[in-house]
């Protein structure tokens, strides 16, 4: 079985947010089209583990009325400074993010899905830990808000590879680690 990779899968503005400064996702609903999932279906087969930090986990645990959708769907670990007891599907590991990445990466299974936030990314790069970065840009300037890339990170050599358009306006770039 080929090793397991870590890909970042996520939607951020045109400027580089992935929300608003009072996390307001609503924005992204601008290119939801009927039939269109962007290729979400077939990359959900792709990968077996979840993985999100703390503060994107609550605000869509909120959003979604008290349910995680991907606890159903995959094995979930919600990165988080605390202790906390794990609940609705999910694992919360607050140890060193290194170490659960190499863990993960050593186990039988899928690929592992990363779906931010920007703190937990800017950790991940750090360590260069992502091995794909696949980013739908979605076609609108937000001006402010939460950064997905917050900088501060060494140097990363990324190739690209093919990059898909869609009718909508939202162009999916997709890069692996050179």
């Amino acid at each position: 079985m080929a090793e397991r990779k870590l890909l970042l899968y996520i939607s951020m503005s045109l400027d580089g947010f992935i929300a608003t400064k009072n996390d307001d996702l609503s924005w992204l609903s601008m290119v939801e089209k009927t039939g269109e999932d962007y290729g979400y279906a077939e990359f959900n087969t792709r990968v077996d583990t979840y993985l999100v930090g703390r503060k994107t986990y609550d605000i869509v645990f909120k959003l979604t009325g008290g349910i995680f959708p991907q606890a159903s769907q995959h094995k979930c670990y919600i990165i988080t400074r605390q202790h906390r007891e794990n609940e609705n599907g999910v694992t919360f590991y607050n140890g060193d993010l290194e170490t659960l990445i190499h863990n993960l990466k050593a186990e039988e299974g899928k690929h592992i899905y990363c779906d931010g936030g920007g703190e937990i990314v800017k950790l991940l790069m750090e360590k260069n830990l992502i091995d794909e970065y696949i980013i739908s840009v979605i076609p609108i300037i937000l001006g402010d808000g939460k950064r997905l890339f917050q900088g501060g990170t060494p140097h990363i050599n990324i190739k690209a590879m093919p990059s898909k358009q869609f009718e909508s306006g939202l162009v999916q770039l997709h890069y692996v680690r050179a």
